[in-house]
């Protein structure tokens, strides 16, 4: 209960128009309702200055496609909360998908913070019921497309359709992905988790997006991607478990691209 008052407080004194939207952003990262273990991994996925970088606003109507379970929900949610709007786009919550109804108790457990989001279904290859043409300021999505690329070429392209779709013209898309070295070969279903980051924007282009931006604040130097278990060796998932732990854990979590791109 202490949590969810201290987090209606920082809705009400720190995400009115008074304030600035470094301010909002800043506070709802530091916000008390966030867990420990989420908090944890701010020093790797930097929240502050990926969202800084895809240009987010406290007014803005912003999609987060797929947000399991809801990382950056908890950020994203209280943030626009007052004078914006956040779609979780991803599983439905019907009781036969579990992921979705994950995110419900999420959002019933803390009206606080999440009375406001909005869901929205987004399960590719079949269903996008993402959101009104022209009506989004911001789509995101965190390590997500190489989860897509099984699907095959024609479905990925019509899934950056289906985003495109629901942007205003100039609309933000935001992608935060693993990064395949360019001298690695990528396997058509992306099953190490990485892909090539030219591969991305040329994919993303053709569906009528314009690249308008790159950032290496989510790099990794010493991620090399060679793993037999893929990006999945690598921390939060550690896939060896206690094999080689220290070591994997010294090179961190993966070495990720950071791509703006705006609706042409």
């Amino acid at each position: 209960m202490k949590r969810l008052i201290l987090a209606a407080g920082i809705a009400a004194s720190l995400f009115g128009g008074v304030a600035q939207a470094d301010d909002a952003l800043k506070a709802a990262i530091a916000g008390e309702h966030r867990s420990a273990a989420n908090k944890a991994r701010d020093a790797a996925r930097h929240p502050y200055e990926t969202l800084t970088f895809f240009g987010i606003k406290p007014n803005m109507t912003v999609v987060e496609l797929v947000p399991g379970g809801g990382w950056y929900t908890e950020i994203l949610a209280p943030y626009l909360r007052p004078n914006g709007k956040y779609i979780a786009a991803g599983q439905a919550f019907v009781p036969e998908k579990r992921g979705g109804m994950a995110l419900k108790a999420k959002f019933d457990a803390a009206p606080a913070l999440y009375d406001k989001a909005v869901p929205a279904v987004f399960e590719p290859p079949a269903t996008y019921q993402i959101a009104a043409p022209n009506s989004v300021d911001m789509v995101l999505t965190f390590r997500n497309l190489h989860n897509w690329v099984g699907n095959g070429e024609d479905s990925l392209k019509n899934t950056f359709k289906e985003i495109h779709k629901v942007l205003k013209p100039g609309g933000v898309l935001g992608i935060v992905d693993h990064r395949l070295p360019a001298a690695m070969t990528q396997d058509a279903k992306a099953s190490s988790g990485y892909v090539h980051e030219a591969w991305v924007i040329k994919l993303v282009e053709g569906q009528g997006f314009k690249l308008a931006g790159k950032s290496e604040v989510n790099a990794n130097p010493k991620d090399k991607a060679d793993y037999e278990k893929g990006v999945w060796t690598l921390p939060p998932v550690l896939a060896n478990k206690d094999k080689d732990r220290e070591k994997y854990l010294a090179i961190g979590e993966s070495d990720r691209m950071t791509l703006k791109f705006v609706k042409q």
